[in-house]
């Protein structure tokens, strides 16, 4: 378990430091998205790459302009862990609004629609399409 652990914080952090020094935008040998390729339609995910870069960097405002369903999915993951934290360090037991049990329809949902609008061509919803 605890080798699990350290193999899966071993391997994050490498990512995380992977993506810190190389700029998605700037080479060829990192996959790209095959719905994008293959259809021109961008999928939830696509811009998800070079937001990371972004966070790395903290430039938000790079994030919410790669896909701004990262940035949206970050906020919900701290308020998670901070209720989480919060309820160990205090002995609370506080609920988080994620482990509510229609959570996954709501978060599926908020997929879809964002899907839908980040690929019509009127403002403001292409503005939702990542920047290249």
């Amino acid at each position: 378990m605890k080798l699990k652990f350290i193999l899966i914080l071993i391997l994050f952090v490498g990512l995380a430091l992977f993506y810190f020094l190389v700029n998605p935008s700037g080479v060829d040998y990192l996959p790209k998205c095959p719905l994008y390729t293959t259809t021109g339609i961008y999928c939830p995910g696509c811009g998800s790459q070079r937001a990371t870069h972004d966070l790395l960097h903290l430039n938000f405002s790079g994030v919410i302009s790669q896909n701004a369903l990262c940035f949206l999915a970050l906020l919900l993951l701290v308020y998670h862990s901070v209720i989480m934290v919060v309820n160990r360090l205090f002995s609370k037991k506080w609920k988080s609004i994620l482990s509510h049990p229609k959570m996954p329809i709501i978060v599926l949902g908020i997929i879809l629609l964002f899907w839908i609008l980040r690929n019509l061509p009127y403002a403001p919803f292409n503005w939702l399409a990542p920047t290249p």
